[in-house]
């Protein structure tokens, strides 16, 4: 006489664990992809300084007066500069004190290439500290 057992036998139970290996390859995927795109997202520059409601003075301890009018003049502080001269100025200036801040007056109809040809003289020079600069708007009363 066998003797059994009524119960019928466990079969194999289905999976209810997440398989987390593809989520975790996604994730990877999209951070380092959002890694790479972040730098190229901020490195444009969108300025409209003449129309500052707020422009306030900076307290940098030192800093250079550079000043760009309409004709094209450049201004190393109240001194009228040739382009070549400024340029040697600055070289100077730079290796004297690299952390020096440059703070940049340029009148608003002057070209675009021209301003950043003037930044790239201060890069060039070792400046990288570089404000501009200007006039708060007048309120409305």
């Amino acid at each position: 006489m066998a003797f059994g057992r009524l119960e019928k036998p466990e079969g194999s139970r289905p999976m209810s664990d997440i398989n987390m290996t593809p989520l975790i390859d996604v994730m990877l995927v999209l951070l380092v992809i959002f890694m790479i795109t972040a730098p190229l997202m901020t490195a444009s520059l969108r300025l409209d300084l003449p129309k500052t409601d707020a422009a306030t003075p900076s307290d940098a301890p030192s800093f250079i007066a550079v000043a760009i009018t309409p004709d094209g003049k450049l201004h190393l502080g109240e001194q009228e500069l040739a382009p070549e001269a400024f340029q040697k100025r600055i070289s100077e200036l730079g290796r004297a004190n690299a952390q020096m801040e440059v703070q940049l007056r340029a009148d608003r109809s002057v070209p675009y290439g021209q301003v950043a040809e003037l930044i790239g003289w201060v890069q060039a020079a070792g400046l990288n500290r570089i404000a501009f600069v200007a006039q708060a708007a007048a309120s409305a009363p």
